[in-house]
């Protein structure tokens, strides 16, 4: 009588192709910010003329709200997987409200910065490499909260079930991505670049 391990005996569960698909998505963009971040710190301090990257005031509170907004779709998805809708979309539209006010600070700062400042993108060296990098992320912000905007229509019409639970997982790792890549931009731009 042989004795096989029982892992050996279970059914391969390979990840969902959403899954996978998004995996790759990430993958790809994680690629495109590090050329962003990377042209950012390379340039730092070549600047032949100003205003110069002491002028950023770091967006802590913007900060904060778009990090929070990671835990706030962690527990949306526990609530769909569990059935509980009502739960789900107070959560979601929560998750928007963080995302909305992330964006919203990001115009301020960039009016501030336009107008008070006089930093454009065709200032300087700094400012083409400033408004590029946070660009790319605001572009990724903004195309989130589409995507979170269209789930929360749905939902509004009843069209989102527990059914659900895995695509809207795949579209929580886009925003787990966006939020997190803020991390490394904030460190770049906010703390070592200043």
């Amino acid at each position: 009588m042989s004795t096989v391990p029982a892992f050996l005996n279970e059914e391969p569960n390979p990840p969902s192709r959403g899954v996978v698909a998004m995996l790759c998505l990430i993958i790809g963009e994680s690629a495109i910010f590090s050329l962003f971040i990377a042209a950012y710190v390379y340039y730092m301090g070549r600047s032949l003329s100003g205003p110069t990257p002491s002028i950023l005031v770091p967006p802590v509170f913007n900060t904060v709200c778009l990090l929070s907004s990671s835990f706030t779709i962690i527990f949306a998805e526990k609530a769909i997987e569990h059935g509980h809708m009502k739960r789900f979309a107070i959560l979601w539209a929560i998750t928007m409200a963080l995302g909305i006010e992330f964006l919203a600070g990001t115009a301020i700062e960039w009016r501030e910065l336009i107008f008070h400042d006089h930093l454009t993108i065709s200032t300087n060296l700094f400012g083409t490499t400033f408004y590029s990098l946070v660009g790319l992320h605001a572009t990724h912000v903004i195309m989130g909260m589409i995507m979170l905007s269209v789930v929360m229509i749905f939902t509004l019409m009843g069209r989102i079930h527990q059914s659900h639970a895995e695509r809207i997982k795949v579209l929580a790792m886009y925003w787990h991505f966006v939020d997190w890549v803020w991390v490394a931009v904030f460190t770049t731009v906010y703390l070592i670049g200043r």
